[in-house]
């Protein structure tokens, strides 16, 4: 009696569930969408061109829904992988320069901030405090301190 071996893979993230002819869903479904394209086209074509160039064409036509179907790359569909390179080239700029946000440089400017909120701050006390005493000042010119009205007002009622 011999004995028989069943490979387990160690990474069971990789497994994909078969759903029917050893084939995930993913990859019936691309492979539906081709025959549906690609068949009716063969005969389209059939008719214009000869046997041979229709077949070619067919092909051409179902090569993309293909390889959406096969083709990944570090675990990653097509799809994805075409938009990272889309993203890449097209979308994101070609000189990227590193950046960092120092620590220290962060605490400088929190500092900096800090200064120049009190010193906002200190300027729009002296100005309050200012306007204060040139009101008062004219007040005491024009005789209206607070002793004044309250004699005046007595001197009225006597």
């Amino acid at each position: 009696m011999a004995a028989s071996y069943i490979s387990v893979p160690r990474d069971l993230t990789k497994v994909k569930s078969k759903v029917m002819f050893n084939l995930t869903k993913r990859q019936l479904i691309c492979f539906g969408l081709a025959a549906l394209i690609g068949v009716p086209s063969f005969f389209l074509l059939k008719t214009v061109v000869k046997v041979n160039t229709a077949v070619m064409g067919m092909m051409v036509i179902m090569m993309p829904f293909f390889f959406l179907a096969m083709y990944e790359k570090n675990g990653q569909p097509l799809e994805v992988v075409l938009n990272h390179m889309v993203q890449a080239v097209f979308k994101r700029p070609k000189i990227r320069p590193y950046m960092t946000d120092n620590y220290y440089a962060a605490l400088l400017r929190q500092a900096k901030a800090e200064k120049e909120v009190e010193n906002i701050v200190r300027l729009s006390q002296k100005e309050s405090t200012g306007k204060q005493e040139v009101q008062n000042a004219r007040r005491v010119k024009q005789g209206r301190t607070e002793g004044s009205k309250g004699n005046r007002k007595k001197r009225t009622e006597k």
